[in-house]
């Protein structure tokens, strides 16, 4: 595998991301996938946030991938909208935008500089939190699978 391609390698799959993640994936593959991609993306966030909250998350979901496409380490991969694989690169963006919308800001700024160079970093990070936000409110409704065992261990496997 081409190190261009690493962030396209299968790492798991949608249905494991937390609502909020899920939706940054599928929200990334829709701004990346043509004008008419971001046309529903555009309609999702009014619908669902109202005209000036929706139009404020576009705004954002737009300075995101142009900073990624601007600014980024290398090219942001991406599997099909119909995919149910999650690539490396989605995941590492799901868990950025997971992590900034959790206040984890310090973890948020450290995931970003893997994808963008380290002094445009803190700028994706807050991008991320605003996104993170308008989709927590979004997913608000969704019930997410909760863990009923005890999850304080750090050991998952």
């Amino acid at each position: 595998m081409s190190p261009s391609s690493r962030g396209g390698a299968s790492v798991g799959r949608l249905a494991d991301l937390s609502p909020v993640e899920a939706g940054a994936v599928m929200y990334l593959r829709l701004w990346g996938e043509s004008d008419h991609g971001r046309e529903a993306a555009a309609r999702d966030f009014a619908l669902a946030l109202g005209e000036g909250q929706g139009r404020r998350a576009m705004r954002t979901l737009d300075q995101i991938c142009m900073l990624c496409a601007r600014h980024g380490r290398r090219p942001v991969m991406r599997h099909g909208l119909n995919c149910s694989c999650l690539g490396a690169d989605e995941n590492w963006f799901a868990q950025l935008v997971g992590a900034a919308s959790d206040g984890a800001h310090e973890d948020a700024t450290m995931l970003a500089a893997l994808l963008v160079r380290p002094d445009m970093a803190p700028t994706l990070a807050g991008l991320s939190l605003q996104l993170g936000l308008a989709l927590r409110k979004m997913t608000a409704s969704v019930n997410a699978p909760r863990a009923t065992h005890d999850m304080s261990s750090a050991v998952l496997h």
